[in-house]
């Protein structure tokens, strides 16, 4: 491509015209806060979570953002049959220390999920995207590597109108991220083998209410 511009640029100079050869022009990217995308509301079956063991890990940072979604999370658990004693709660600096106090809970082996929570508000530097991509990768990479779930509860939200509407408004995200830790800790139980196993996969049909069979241990957490 670059011998060609340079080609046609020479053959313009022997014909008298100008030799000056434009680029075409870039793209603009789009605002990233023109408009959202994607919103929406997932559909959970009816879950019983009675001997869930599930440990929440909390950022302190925009934490009048963080204590509502942690509200939200713990009050859902409860409705969700997961006994108070099961639910394990501590708290971080930032979004930055989450995923390393979420492989630390998993490699205790007293819970059975781990919900991460934080906020994050874009400013004027890329400091944003950089620990957004970080963090997002570092939990999963936590989920993937001890086969516990790890749940992404961190709001990365343009405002912090934004942020208030998705913790204190009419949808509280950590209820979601509530019935999905219930769920993903069914599920990873019915997998390993800690139900009575089916024949292939999973050991329960898709849909059917589950409930976790291993006995719990005296202590949860560190």
């Amino acid at each position: 491509m670059r011998s060609f511009v340079l080609a046609l640029a020479a053959v313009g100079s022997v014909a008298g015209f100008s030799s000056r050869v434009v680029a075409p022009a870039r793209r603009a990217a789009p605002s990233r806060g023109a408009h959202m995308v994607g919103e929406g509301v997932a559909s959970f079956v009816e879950l019983d979570g009675s001997t869930v063991r599930v440990a929440i890990v909390h950022s302190r940072w925009n934490d009048d953002i963080t204590g509502a979604l942690l509200d939200g999370c713990r009050k859902t658990l409860l409705e969700m049959k997961v006994p108070a004693e099961n639910i394990f709660e501590t708290s971080v600096p930032g979004a930055f220390e989450l995923p390393l106090a979420s492989r630390l809970l998993a490699l205790s082996g007293t819970t059975d999920v781990i919900i991460a929570i934080g906020c994050l508000i874009d400013g004027e530097t890329t400091h944003f995207d950089v620990i957004s991509n970080t963090v997002a990768k570092g939990l999963m990479d936590v989920g993937l590597q001890t086969a516990t779930p790890v749940v992404f509860g961190v709001l990365t939200c343009n405002t912090h109108e934004q942020a208030v509407a998705r913790s204190h408004g009419g949808h509280n995200h950590g209820v979601d991220w509530a019935k999905t830790a219930v769920e993903m800790a069914l599920l990873r139980s019915s997998a390993l083998g800690k139900r009575s196993q089916g024949k292939m996969g999973f050991s329960v049909a898709a849909g059917t209410p589950l409930t976790a069979s291993e006995p719990a241990p005296s202590k949860y957490g560190f």
